[in-house]
């Protein structure tokens, strides 16, 4: 179930980072992260490109409330939406890197699929 990992954060801290990285994600088409924030913005940034299929002015409003640039939301709709208009789910692929220099975590990079 998407959206039950607390990442060691109170709520409106993991909403913010959480938002910013699907911001960053859709602008930039990758970001380099843990395993388990990836896995997070994964559902979160499929759920703002199926926003994007639509194509209406309620889930243009919806994406603009969410994602943090206006520009984003503008690219999401006119560049990234249509490129998967005959696909069904699945925009985003994670790649596992290995474990962090610091703390071990395990990071991981996000991807748009092509």
């Amino acid at each position: 179930m998407p959206g039950t990992r607390k990442l060691g954060r109170p709520t409106a801290h993991r909403r913010a980072m959480l938002r910013g990285m699907v911001t960053y994600l859709l602008e930039n088409g990758s970001v380099e992260t843990t395993l388990t924030r990836a896995k997070e913005v994964r559902s979160l940034a499929e759920k703002m490109i199926t926003c994007g299929k639509k194509n209406t002015l309620a889930s243009r409003r919806q994406a603009l409330a969410f994602i943090t640039k206006e520009e984003v939301v503008n690219k999401l709709f006119n560049e990234i939406a249509p490129k998967y208009a005959d696909r069904n789910g699945g925009y985003t692929a994670i790649y596992k890197l290995g474990p962090r220099r610091g703390d071990a975590a395990e990071t991981a990079i996000i991807k748009l699929v092509d």
